[in-house]
C-alpha cells in the first residue's frame, strides 16, 4: 500500500466511526482548525497538554485571538471545564482510523477523557497500515517501564442492552483527526 493509499485508508476508516478528518499543510493550520472548531461549536476553553513551549505559546495566541481561554496545567483543576483537547497522535492505523496516543502524562488522559471534542494532530508520516506495522513502537514504548498507552477509534459510544447508542458517555462527543503535512513549526 503506497502513502496515498494509506492516507485514504486512514480516513476512510476514521469516518466510518465517525470521526471528522481534516488534512492542513502544517501544525499552526492545525492550531486554527482547533480553536475556530472551538468557536464555532461554542465552547469557551481548550487544552493542549503535551506541546513544547512554542507550540504552547502560538495555541495560547490563537485562542486569545478568538477569545478562548486556554486550559493549562494543572487540568485537574479543570476538569469540568475542558470544551476541547488539542493534542499530538503518536500513529495512525489506517485500517481501522484508530489514533494512539503515548497516554504516559496523567494531563493527556485528562484532556482526552473529558474535553466535549478531541482534536488530534497526526503527521501524515506517522500513519501504518495496520497493527502488526506497531510492533517496534509498542515494543519500544514498554522497554521504558509501565506506562499508557490509549487506542482511540472515533468518539465514545457505548449501548445498553436495548442496543440504544449514546455518544459521548465515556469521553469526548467528537473526535477530529487533522493530518499534517508536515511538522513545521510544531516539531513533535
Amino acid at each position: 500500500m503506497d502513502r496515498g493509499e494509506m492516507l485514504e485508508a486512514m480516513k476512510q476508516g476514521a469516518e466510518k466511526v465517525q470521526a471528522v478528518v481534516a488534512t492542513r499543510p502544517d501544525f499552526e493550520a492545525a492550531i486554527q482548525y482547533a480553536v475556530s472548531l472551538t468557536k464555532k461549536e461554542g465552547g469557551s476553553t481548550l487544552a493542549a497538554p503535551g506541546m513544547d513551549e512554542e507550540s504552547t505559546q502560538a495555541i495560547k495566541a490563537a485562542c486569545a485571538e478568538e477569545g478562548i481561554v486556554f486550559l493549562g496545567p494543572p487540568l485537574r483543576e479543570e476538569m469540568g471545564r475542558i470544551d476541547t483537547a488539542l493534542t499530538w497522535a503518536d500513529r495512525g492505523i489506517a485500517e481501522t482510523g484508530t489514533l494512539v496516543l503515548n497516554s504516559d502524562s496523567e494531563e493527556l488522559r485528562m484532556a482526552t477523557m473529558l474535553s466535549e471534542t478531541h482534536v488530534a494532530v497526526l503527521p501524515e508520516d506517522q500513519v501504518v497500515p495496520d497493527m502488526d506495522a506497531l510492533e517496534r513502537y509498542m515494543s519500544d514504548h514498554f522497554k521504558k517501564g509501565p506506562g499508557y498507552v490509549a487506542f482511540i477509534t472515533g468518539a465514545s459510544r457505548t449501548a445498553d442492552i436495548e442496543r440504544i447508542l449514546t455518544i459521548g458517555v465515556h469521553g469526548p462527543e467528537s473526535l477530529h483527526i487533522v493530518l499534517v503535512e508536515s511538522l513545521k513549526g510544531g516539531e513533535k
